[in-house]
């Protein structure tokens, strides 16, 4: 069985920062990406950023420059470093894991709320 724990989500006001992990344990196939994708009540789910095992990444226009994401190989977790933060980023944070084997698992989602 697979697990994603995430964790570092949160209040905070417009400007701010906030940083995510994700830990994913259990047994799979080597990780081929980690990602971060979020939702916002009555919108559809959308990437947020991914990165490779080989430390290649993709953001969303709408935040790059003001997030970073990174990934430890070693302990299959992945961070999302979130600055600049704008009320328009408030929603559930979702991590995903994308193996070698076709494998696709999704955390619980943890809740960012940008609000002064």
């Amino acid at each position: 069985q697979v697990q994603l724990v995430e964790s570092g989500g949160g209040l905070v006001q417009p400007g701010g920062s906030l940083r995510l992990s994700c830990a994913a344990s259990g047994s799979f196939f080597s990780i081929n990406y980690m990602g971060w994708y979020r939702q916002a009540p009555g919108k559809q789910r959308e990437l947020v950023a991914l990165i490779t095992r080989s430390s290649r990444t993709n953001y969303a226009e709408s935040v790059k420059g003001r997030f970073t994401i990174s990934m430890d190989n070693a302990k299959n977790t992945v961070d999302l470093q979130m600055n600049s933060l704008k009320p328009e980023d408030t929603a559930v944070y979702i991590c995903n894991v994308n193996t070698f084997g076709n494998e696709n698992y999704w955390g619980q989602g943890t809740q960012v709320t940008v609000s002064s």
